[in-house]
């Protein structure tokens, strides 16, 4: 169940970007315009994910869990109904909020639900629907623009949170967590919002407004900037922060932290970039693009429930360089093949062999970064952990 919702939420973030053109033709926008459908929830998902770990303490974790896919399924509902661009952001918004809390709440729950000793086995299965569930979005994506309409692309999240709800009903029933009446640290939740909005609209507009040739671009820049230094100096001071620093005081935290956002560079630049530029410069539609870099996932597949299965045996150390070592393997065989001459199969390999560093980067990382934590920890470290992955 919680790995559904981890898949429902990945699987979302990334099925849009195909459609953009289909949905701003229908709805007789610009395609400029419809990129707001992915800017409104990237935005809105990167602020909801560092309060979620509050949150969680104010109103318990599981009840915060079936709350947010409650939610995220009937936005998603709206969102298929949408008649107008407006309409569709709002909901697009809303969606982005109520997506915020389902990956660190359902790594939270799955931890504390448990025992240390099958730990790392459940991250396994669970850390493979993070891989996976972004690249299958732009190829349903494609598939459902080309044979359906493009309200499919949210509404096949309604059954998918059915389902969900149903399990944890079911199986997490009387196993919700303690908790406290923490106040809203509404000087911090501002500054979260003004840094993290403005740098998330600044990232994702940045390349249509020509970058710092645009004034909106640095004034965006320079207001994110302000907020996020001020933020941190109000969050080290504050008795009630939203953001818990003292997780950084654990040093494998800290290292954790620094390099699952450094993986998650090279990730995102292999799911998020190639599909572009298939389709952009070579030619491909948006079902062969998704292929072209689908065997990514295959490896992970295979090798993820291994490393579950055998990983109090194995230094995550040691897994970690190797992926390292392979991300610069598989980037530098690009850097010298990847020419507008070239075919499927050369496309693809680089992809294959970049699957051994993806699975060997997402479990250790973790496993890294909680180790040595309090069950009580888990919520917030969680929430840090996918505020710098996102």
């Amino acid at each position: 169940a919680l790995s559904l919702a981890t898949f429902m939420q990945m699987l979302d973030s990334t099925i849009s970007n195909v459609a953009i053109p289909t949905i701003s033709g229908f709805l007789g926008a610009s395609t400029d315009e419809g990129t707001w459908v992915i800017t409104s929830f990237g935005v809105a998902n990167a602020i909801a994910i560092p309060v979620t770990g509050r949150l969680a303490q104010r109103i318990g974790e599981l009840r915060l869990f079936l709350l947010s896919v409650t939610f995220f399924s009937l936005s998603s509902l709206m969102c298929s109904l949408s008649t107008n661009l407006d309409v569709l952001i709002f909901f697009r918004v809303v969606q982005g909020l109520m997506a915020g809390p389902l990956i660190p709440l359902s790594q939270s729950l799955l931890l504390r639900n448990y025992p240390p000793e099958k730990r790392t086995f459940a991250l396994a299965l669970w850390s493979m629907t993070v891989i996976i569930a972004p690249i299958c979005g732009p190829i349903l994506g494609g598939y459902i623009c080309d044979n359906f309409s493009w309200g499919w692309i949210f509404l096949i999240n309604v059954p998918m949170g059915i389902v969900v709800l149903t399990l944890c009903l079911t199986l997490l029933k009387g196993r919700e967590t303690e908790t406290s009446p923490v106040k809203m640290n509404l000087p911090g939740l501002t500054l979260l919002v003004l840094g993290v909005g403005g740098l998330q609209i600044m990232l994702d507009k940045g390349r249509d407004l020509d970058w710092f040739n645009s004034s909106t671009i640095i004034i965006l820049t320079v207001v994110s900037v302000i907020s996020l230094i001020s933020l941190v100096i109000w969050e080290s001071t504050s008795e009630n922060p939203i953001l818990d620093l003292s997780l950084f005081k654990s040093r494998n935290f800290t290292i954790g932290i620094v390099s699952i956002t450094c993986a998650y560079l090279f990730y995102s630049g292999a799911i998020v970039l190639m599909p572009q530029l298939l389709q952009e410069t070579m030619g491909y539609n948006a079902i062969w693009a998704g292929l072209a870099y689908a065997p990514i996932g295959i490896m992970p597949l295979l090798i993820s429930p291994l490393i579950g299965r055998y990983g109090n045996k194995i230094d995550m150390r040691v897994l970690v360089t190797f992926s390292f070592l392979m991300y610069a393997v598989c980037y530098y065989w690009r850097s010298v093949t990847f020419m507008p001459t070239i075919d499927f199969t050369g496309i693809i390999m680089p992809q294959f062999f970049q699957g051994f560093a993806v699975a060997c980067f997402f479990l250790p990382l973790t496993t890294i970064s909680f180790s040595g934590l309090p069950d009580n920890k888990f919520a917030n470290a969680s929430s840090m952990s996918n505020f710098f992955r996102t």
